[in-house]
């Protein structure tokens, strides 16, 4: 077996027996990108030289007899919205083509401080808006499992590079399933943390009260690893971050022993439209928890059928606040045909830097910002949103986790959505109620289709449950042996 086909974990053990050095492992990564990446294209910005250069300082260290972090020397991609000093940060748009930020984001500051060896700057839709990374200014990511079909998105080039073999373990970030759904279509681990779990400072914001950035592996294991290292309050930074009380812990804490735990199947998430295979996938892991000791029963979450509205006009609205920055004066693209005038400045930047998909949603927001409009749409959808919550904490009064569908489909053609952005949006339909509550979301493989393509399921906790998610997911995992499921390419 190649290096770059093992888990973080394993490699992390060959590392610390000094079995591979961490040069060794970087190169045996690169090759593999240099191999296939013109077919899945994952990355907007590979950093090789970089890498190496990380990778040769993790082997001083080691043979120094530092003593080091279990991620020394594991190679990681990162989403390109999540800022890198000196790197190019580019959100997949023309608007930020050129811009190199002069600082770290905290949580690449934290995977500094274990010594990742970062491979560079993962694809993804546009300002993480879109579900297919078919939004990107650059190029569409393709799937690694068949590269006629999208890998999922925002954060599709996250989850592309680790089913692919281009990198153990990715970051990513989640605002409405950003994570989540591209796990499901690549077949790989995705986990969306509890809101303020993991700091924001640095991330390029889409909908700040609904984004969380979060980590892509190929096993539970290696989820709870990358969890373990971003995780905790940063007070300076980041107002919304708190002390979660599992940090540092959860993969220490790994139990696979699940007797006794309740899963709560909503039947509102098993409804139209979901197709018959990716029913069939959950419930049939929903049937192997049973096996396994836990007691599995069905609930109702009525509410969420308004998730989908509710989340566009939240989001929609944060973002057109948060992307009014971006003016063609500070930094970014700049129009060449504005003359001395600054609204056509404004304007021409505005429509020439941002992309369709971004322009909708800006447009959108404004609209139920305006006068007349925000009691209408903007202060429904936020009250609404504290019902979701509440539904949620009633719901977890009954059952320790919910188990769901993650995406209607599998992974669909490159295309075929396109034109439909409405069609693309209802994708959203069983994910974006865990951002409105602040939940966090596991995903992992549950299956294949007839067209072999994975199927994922989704495990729901409460707050701060991430403990009890992954106690599940790992479960899951050994009795399916569902695990480093890897593209062939």
């Amino acid at each position: 077996m190649a290096l770059y086909e093992k888990t973080a974990a394993e490699l992390s053990e060959l590392l610390a027996k000094k079995e591979v050095s961490a040069v060794e492992l970087a190169k045996d990564v690169f090759a593999r990108t240099a191999a296939v990446e013109d077919r899945v294209q994952g990355y907007v910005t590979v950093t090789e030289e970089a890498a190496l250069a990380q990778a040769e300082a993790v082997d001083k260290k080691r043979a120094a007899g530092e003593e080091l972090s279990a991620l020394a020397g594991i190679p990681i991609a990162v989403k390109d919205n999540i800022c890198t000093k000196g790197t190019l940060t580019t959100c997949a748009s023309k608007i930020l083509y050129n811009f190199k930020p002069p600082y770290n984001a905290t949580v690449v500051e934290k995977l500094a401080a274990h010594d990742v060896v970062v491979t560079g700057k993962a694809n993804m839709d546009e300002f993480a808006m879109g579900s297919s990374c078919e939004n990107s200014a650059t190029h569409p990511t393709h799937n690694p499992h068949d590269l006629t079909r999208v890998p999922g998105g925002s954060s599709g080039g996250s989850a592309a590079v680790v089913a692919a073999g281009e990198a153990p373990l990715s970051l990513g970030s989640d605002t409405g399933g950003s994570i989540r759904q591209p796990a499901s279509f690549c077949g790989v681990v995705g986990l969306k943390p509890t809101y303020g779990a993991v700091s924001r400072y640095g991330l390029i914001a889409f909908a700040s009260s609904l984004d969380q950035i979060g980590p892509f592996a190929r096993s539970v294991e290696d989820a709870a690893m990358l969890l373990d290292a971003v995780t905790g309050h940063d007070p300076l930074h980041d107002s919304t971050s708190v002390k979660a009380p599992f940090e540092g812990s959860v993969r220490a804490n790994l139990n696979a022993d699940i007797k006794g735990m309740k899963i709560g199947l909503p039947k509102e998430y098993f409804g139209a439209g979901i197709s018959d295979e990716v029913r069939a996938s959950v419930l049939a892991a929903a049937e192997a928890y049973k096996g396994l000791g836990a007691e599995v029963f069905e609930i109702s979450l009525p509410l969420v059928e308004y998730a989908l509205p509710v989340y566009y006009i939240l989001s929609s609205a944060e973002a057109s606040s948060n992307l009014a920055r971006f003016d063609g004066v500070k930094y970014g693209y700049r129009t060449p045909n504005a003359g001395d005038d600054l609204i056509a400045l404004y304007t021409k930047s505005r429509s020439e830097g941002f992309g369709a998909e971004v322009q909708r949603r800006i447009m959108l927001g404004t609209y139920v910002l305006s006068s007349g409009y925000y009691d209408a749409y903007y202060k429904k959808a936020r009250a609404a949103q504290r019902k979701i919550k509440e539904e949620f904490a009633n719901a977890f009064e009954k059952c320790d986790v919910i188990l769901t569908p993650v995406a209607p489909t599998t992974a669909y053609g490159l295309g075929a959505k396109t034109s439909n952005p409405l069609e693309m949006y209802a994708g959203d339909v069983c994910t974006v109620s865990v951002n409105i509550a602040g939940l966090p979301g596991l995903v992992q493989p549950c299956g294949f289709d007839a067209n072999k393509l994975p199927i994922g399921m989704q495990l729901i906790g409460p707050r701060f449950g991430e403990q009890k998610l992954l106690n599940a997911g790992l479960a899951f995992e050994q009795a399916s042996g569902l695990r480093n499921i890897i593209a062939a390419l």
